[in-house]
C-alpha cells in the first residue's frame, strides 16, 4: 500500500491563496463541528464525447471574500484533445458544486469556501498517457471534501481507459478484489497494532477497518475506478496502483489509500484489446 503524493506543480501564488484560507478555516472552526460530505461519487471520471471539441487547460486563481480558487494543469495536457476535455470536466464539475454553494450564502461565511485541485501526469508514452487528479473541495464544516480522480488515456485507440473495460468480464472483478482487500486489510491489522490502545480497542477497530475495507472493494469495477499505470522498464506498464480516496476504504483520517497489483495478477482477466499494454 502507498500513500499517494501531494499535487506536484500549483502556482505559487494559488498556493499562498489556499493556505492563507486554510488559516482562515482552521481558525474559525470549532470543537465537534459537523464533518464535509463524503467523496463517495467523486469517483466517475467524466466522459470523453464523441466528438472531442478543442479546450484550452489555463490555470486558475481566483479570489472572493466568498471563495478561493485554484486549479493547475501539467503541461502538454492539451495535446491530447479528448484528454484535455475530461481534464476541464472534472475541473469545473467541481467548480459548479463550489459555486451553488456560494450562491446558497446568505453574506460571506466565517472561513472562505475554496476549491484546490492540481493535475499531474504521472506517465506518458505513444500507447498511454496517465494524469492524477488531487485536491479537495471545502464549503463550510469541519474539513474540505477530497477530490481524487485518475484518467488514463489511450492515445492510439483515442479513448479513456476506465475500469469498465479494464478487465475481461464482469466476473474477473472477483480475483483482483481479493488480492486488493488482503493488502488493504494487512495494513489494518498493522495500524490496530497500536499498544496505546486497549485490546478491547484494538479489535473492534480493525473489526470496523476490515468491514469497511469489505464493502469498498466489492468486485464491481464502480469501486476500482480510480488507477493509475506503474511503468515497467520496457515502458509497458508493470502495475497498476488503484486508489481510494477517504471513506471508501477506511475513515476520512486514514486519508487517500492505495494498493499496487502487478501486472501478473492482473494479465489473466485484462480485456484483450488492452493485453499488449502490460508487462509480461
Amino acid at each position: 500500500m502507498n500513500w499517494m503524493t501531494p499535487t506536484t506543480r500549483m502556482v505559487a501564488a494559488g498556493l499562498l491563496l489556499v493556505a492563507l484560507a486554510a488559516c482562515r478555516r482552521d481558525e474559525a472552526q470549532a470543537p465537534g463541528a459537523p464533518a464535509g460530505p463524503p467523496a463517495a461519487d467523486d469517483a466517475a471520471v467524466p466522459a470523453v464525447p464523441a466528438a472531442d471539441a478543442p479546450v484550452a487547460l489555463a490555470d486558475v486563481i481566483e479570489t472572493d471574500p466568498r471563495y478561493v480558487v485554484g486549479i493547475s494543469y501539467p503541461p502538454g495536457a492539451a495535446d491530447d484533445p479528448g484528454l484535455a476535455q475530461a481534464l476541464h470536466g472534472y475541473a469545473e464539475a467541481a467548480r459548479g458544486e463550489l459555486m451553488q454553494a456560494v450562491a446558497g450564502l446568505d453574506g460571506n461565511p466565517t472561513a472562505p469556501y475554496e476549491l484546490s485541485l492540481g493535475f499531474r501526469e504521472t506517465l506518458r508514452s505513444a500507447d498511454v498517457v496517465a494524469v492524477a487528479a488531487d485536491g479537495s473541495l471545502y464549503t463550510g464544516g469541519a474539513h474540505g471534501q477530497p477530490l481524487v480522480a485518475r484518467f488514463v488515456w489511450l492515445p492510439r485507440q483515442q479513448r479513456m481507459l476506465t475500469a469498465q473495460d479494464l478487465l475481461a468480464s464482469p466476473e474477473d472483478w472477483r480475483p483482483v478484489a481479493d488480492y486488493v482487500a488482503e493488502q488493504l486489510g494487512a495494513a489494518a491489522h498493522t495500524r490496530a497494532a497500536d499498544e496505546a490502545l486497549e485490546p478491547a480497542d484494538r479489535q473492534r477497530l480493525l473489526a470496523m477497518a476490515l468491514k469497511t475495507i469489505a464493502e469498498g472493494t466489492a468486485p464491481r469495477p464502480e469501486n476500482f475506478a480510480q488507477f493509475e499505470p506503474v511503468r515497467s522498464a520496457d515502458g509497458r506498464i508493470a502495475a497498476l496502483r488503484f486508489v481510494f480516496p477517504p471513506y471508501q476504504v477506511g475513515p476520512y483520517a486514514d486519508g487517500v489509500q492505495s494498493v499496487v497489483v502487478p501486472a501478473a495478477v492482473l494479465r489473466p482477466y485484462l480485456a484483450q484489446d488492452i493485453r499488449g499494454l502490460f508487462a509480461e
